[in-house]
């Protein structure tokens, strides 16, 4: 059987742009954005810069493209079943354990610290990976909340800001370790825990009977 000669050729452009892709994430993460260059991305894959730039036109689509792959695979809180016929503080709960487990994996975490750190000189990189994280699980989450406030089974208000409050009491605790590196943020048995403060918190304020 002769082989597919595109088939071969997509396959072979897929891996030089994932070991593009590979390589720039390595070194994001090791020089953090300013210190690194599409010459040493190319350098590190063994191909040369103008190979590279048929990929990525640019080092903000080569750094779009590692976002996408790190919480394409981490990202799993994008993908957690928000079902509105199921009790509020279940689906919560589900989902807030999915969610913390998810921030405190090593790649989101290193992803968070570089786009923290090199935020105030390239403001884009901040909204290329809030864009393709924080507000796509935040924007799904809240169609969710204003199916729940439409039962009754939630007070009224901006599904948006419970959706920030609940990500807040979630990350208020081990998190904030986790992110500046302390010992404490590995103690992630401690996790569901949490996550069960937070919800009963959320549901103090947000629940049908708040006031």
């Amino acid at each position: 059987m002769i082989p597919d000669s595109t088939t071969t050729l997509d396959d072979a452009t897929a891996a030089r742009r994932k070991a593009f892709v590979d390589a720039a994430r390595a070194l994001f993460l090791a020089n953090g954005y300013s210190g690194t260059t599409m010459s040493s991305i190319a350098a590190k894959v063994g191909g040369s810069k103008t190979t590279l730039w048929t990929y990525f036109p640019s080092k903000e689509d080569l750094f779009a493209a590692v976002v996408d792959e790190i919480v394409g695979e981490y990202g799993t809180a994008l993908h957690v079943d928000l079902p509105v016929d199921q009790p509020v503080v279940e689906v919560l709960t589900r989902f807030g354990n999915v969610l913390m487990a998810a921030l405190v994996t090593t790649p989101l975490l290193s992803l968070f610290r570089l786009v923290v750190g090199e935020a105030e000189r390239f403001p884009h990189l901040a909204e290329t990976f809030y864009d393709r994280g924080p507000r796509r699980g935040k924007a799904r989450a809240a169609i969710w909340v204003a199916a729940k406030m439409a039962r009754g089974e939630l007070r009224q208000g901006d599904p948006m800001q419970v959706v920030r409050h609940f990500a807040g009491l979630c990350q208020s605790g081990l998190y904030q370790h986790a992110v500046l590196g302390l010992p404490e943020g590995r103690e992630t048995h401690r996790l569901a825990a949490e996550v069960d403060a937070a919800v009963e918190t959320f549901y103090r304020a947000w629940g049908p009977e708040a006031r």
